[in-house]
C-alpha cells in the first residue's frame, strides 16, 4: 500500500480528497494536515510515500514544503492539487519535482488517472533493478505515445462499443473477465472478445493472464484510468 498524506487547509476539500482516495485501490491515507509546519513534523515522524499538496495555505505555502522536501533529500513524491493556475507556480512545482498537477476544481476521473499513473510508474520502478531505454521511454517518460487508429476497425460498431464500454465502466477499478461483460451486455462471447481486444489496443484496458492449477488460463481486464479518455473519439 502506498502511504499518503493530504496537506490541505480547507476541511471540505481535504474531505473530498480523502473520499476520492478511498475509491482507489493500493493507497492508504495515514495523515491529514492543514499547514506546512504540521506536514514537516509528520514527514519526520511517519513513513509517507505520496503527498497530495495544496499550494495556497496560511503561513508557508505548498511550494515551500516542496522546496523543503528536495533540500532534505526526502524520498517522497508529491501531486499538487491547487487552485493556482498561473504558469509561474505550475512551472516551479514541476521543477521542484511534483509528479503531477491538478487544478481545482477537478473531476474524479482526473484524480484517479493521476493516482493510477503514479502507482503504475512506482510499481514498475520498484520491480526492476535495471531497465532499458525502450522501457524508460514507454513506461516512465512516455516519449513514444502510441498512434491511435482514426476509425473503428472493420466489423466493430459504435453502438456495440458503447454498450461494451458502459459495462466495462460498471466494473470501475475492479478486475473483470470477458464472461462478466457477456452477462451484462447479452452480447456473444466472441463479439465481446473482439471489443475488449480493441480496448486493449487503444490502451483503455489492461489485461493480465492468471494461471490456475486446473484448466485454461483466465484473462482479467481492468480499466486503465490514465488512458480511458482514448475511448471518447470512437463513441
Amino acid at each position: 500500500m502506498n502511504k499518503v498524506m493530504i496537506v490541505e487547509d480547507d476541511p471540505m476539500v481535504a474531505e473530498f480528497n480523502k473520499r476520492y482516495l478511498e475509491k482507489i485501490d493500493d493507497f492508504e491515507l495515514v495523515a491529514t494536515c492543514s499547514s506546512v509546519d504540521e506536514a514537516i513534523f509528520i514527514l519526520n515522524e511517519k513513513k509517507i510515500e505520496l503527498i497530495l499538496l495544496d499550494i495556497f495555505m496560511p503561513g508557508k505555502n505548498g511550494l515551500e514544503l516542496l522546496s523543503y522536501i528536495r533540500e532534505n533529500d526526502m524520498m517522497v513524491d508529491v501531486i499538487v492539487i491547487s487552485a493556482a493556475s498561473d504558469t509561474e507556480r505550475i512551472q516551479k512545482a514541476l521543477r521542484l519535482g511534483a509528479v503531477d498537477y491538478l487544478i481545482k476544481p477537478f473531476e474524479f476521473d482526473r484524480f484517479s488517472a493521476a493516482l493510477t499513473a503514479y502507482y503504475k510508474k512506482n510499481t514498475f520502478l520498484q520491480s526492476a533493478d535495471h531497465i532499458n531505454q525502450e522501457q524508460l521511454d514507454e513506461r516512465i517518460l512516455h516519449n513514444e505515445e502510441k498512434a491511435l487508429p482514426e476509425e473503428l476497425p472493420k466489423g466493430l460498431s459504435q453502438d456495440t462499443l458503447k454498450l461494451v464500454w458502459d459495462a466495462v465502466q460498471e466494473m470501475k477499478s475492479h478486475p473483470f473477465s470477458t464472461e462478466e461483460i457477456v452477462n451484462i451486455t447479452g452480447i456473444s462471447r466472441v463479439s465481446v472478445r473482439k471489443y475488449l481486444k480493441f480496448l486493449k489496443h487503444i490502451d483503455v484496458v489492461d489485461v493480465k493472464v492468471h494461471y490456475g492449477n486446473i484448466g485454461r488460463p483466465i484473462s482479467q481486464h481492468k480499466i486503465n484510468e490514465s488512458k480511458a479518455h482514448h475511448i471518447q473519439q470512437y463513441l
